[in-house]
């Protein structure tokens, strides 16, 4: 182990600047790894915990499917010390290593579990907090998180690895335009997050309003028997599909992936009504023929039915197409004479559905978690007028073309950053 970290570290930081030092982590940044909370520990609520699963790959956090709190009781009498604090930077240690993201106000009260490392700078007139958020996030931190990284069936790194690594520390005047030039791709990504989300908030209103609590166009002329509107009716999911699996991963798995070709879309690629970029893998045209049978299509509905993701559904962004899915991702295509994907993902999402998937998929006692084509081609839905539908759907269509427009910025905006990241660490670009 120790040859091999020395061979990358003479790589890496080999031709530095002599301006630039390279220094122990430690000796310019704080650092705590968060406790090892077991699971009789969990509450409904009290003082949120922030895990791998918070932290997402675009260097966003995701707290509104958290599911861990202890008891403020047990927090204050035991844990107050792991209280994350705005501006610290958190990555994770174990499963999906080395994600990045930045705490701020609206994300606290919050502690740490284990799975996550908090940083923050000793000394803010040696290091400055947005260059190290970039140093982290660059290949110079990350290649040395992969290369102490041990664990058979999960990686992981922790405090005694972190002592051994190094940062490089260019003049403070430097770290700071570093970084103004790195948060100016952020900024642009994240407004255009923040559009994102209202997009898809519209959408969830809209849902909500027309078909949970019946407030549609004309309801007023409409009679509503038991719940259900004149017109509609209980259809089960399979009379409104063309096409209900899910995929399979190519021969060798993880080791016979591409840098590129045609995507395979894993469960880590789907949220709810949002799809995550980052860690997507890629087939040849070999590859791919042999899974011509999972193909993706436009406006295809992925239902996560297996794992910690369970029931996360989106539809597939254009694009990501030509693309397969593997064994952990099932693909909904709706029949568009019988109804459109929009509205059925947002039911599949709404919350009487969503429980409803999740009760099902933890039942029986099961180690992993996972739904069946049969649950799902069984799923009952209760289908509006065609009208309405068509209404609906355009609106619903509309908002989702405009997102679609705007993530595709970001993933272009996210390739200019990190290709530019290493190069002004390295002193390659002048800062």
């Amino acid at each position: 182990m120790t040859a091999v970290v020395r061979d990358f570290r003479k790589t890496q930081f080999g031709d530095m600047p002599k301006r630039y030092r390279i220094e122990p982590l430690t000796d310019y940044v704080f650092f705590q790894e968060g406790p090892g909370l077991r699971k009789w520990q969990w509450t409904d609520d009290g003082m949120k915990v922030i895990n791998g699963r918070n932290l997402l790959l675009n260097g966003q956090i995701d707290l509104g499917n958290t599911d861990r709190f202890i008891s403020q009781i047990e927090f204050d009498d035991k844990y107050r010390h792991f209280a994350i604090e705005p501006g610290d930077i958190v990555v994770t240690s174990s499963g999906t290593i080395g994600k990045v993201a930045r705490i701020r106000e609206e994300h606290l009260p919050l502690m740490m579990n284990t799975s996550v490392i908090r940083f923050h700078p000793h000394d803010p007139s040696t290091l400055d907090l947005g260059f190290l958020f970039a140093f982290l996030r660059s290949s110079l931190f990350q290649q040395q998180a992969q290369s102490f990284a041990i664990g058979a069936a999960q990686l992981n790194f922790g405090p005694i690895h972190l002592k051994q690594m190094k940062i490089v520390v260019p003049p403070l005047g430097e770290q700071r335009n570093i970084a103004s030039i790195i948060s100016a791709y952020d900024d642009l990504i994240e407004n255009n997050g923040r559009r994102i989300q209202l997009l898809e908030q519209a959408a969830r209103l809209l849902y909500k309003e027309w078909f949970v609590h019946l407030r549609f166009p004309g309801h007023e002329h409409i009679k509503i028997t038991n719940g259900v509107p004149e017109g509609w009716a209980v259809r089960r999911l399979s009379d409104l599909a063309t096409k209900i699996g899910s995929g399979a991963t190519p021969r060798g798995g993880a080791n016979a992936y591409h840098s590129k070709g045609i995507t395979l879309i894993r469960s880590m690629n789907i949220y709810d009504y949002q799809f995550e970029d980052d860690g997507l893998a890629y087939i040849n045209d070999d590859q791919a023929d042999k899974l011509s049978a999972v193909s993706v299509e436009p406006l295809d509905i992925l239902l996560n039915i297996t794992g910690a993701s369970v029931a996360r559904c989106c539809i597939v962004p254009d694009r990501h197409l030509p693309a397969r899915v593997n064994q952990h991702v099932m693909i909904i295509r709706l029949n568009p004479t019988e109804c459109g994907p929009h509205y059925v993902l947002h039911t599949i999402n709404s919350h009487q559905h969503k429980e409803k998937l999740l009760s099902i998929a933890r039942a029986g006692g099961a180690t992993r978690e996972a739904l069946t084509k049969d649950v799902i081609q069984n799923l009952s839905l209760l289908v509006p007028s065609k009208h309405l539908l068509d209404q609906f759907e355009e609106t619903a269509g509309s908002l989702f073309d405009q997102r679609q427009l705007l993530a595709a910025q970001n993933s272009q905006l996210a390739q200019a950053r990190d290709l530019l990241l290493p190069r002004l660490m390295s002193g390659e670009v002048a800062a």
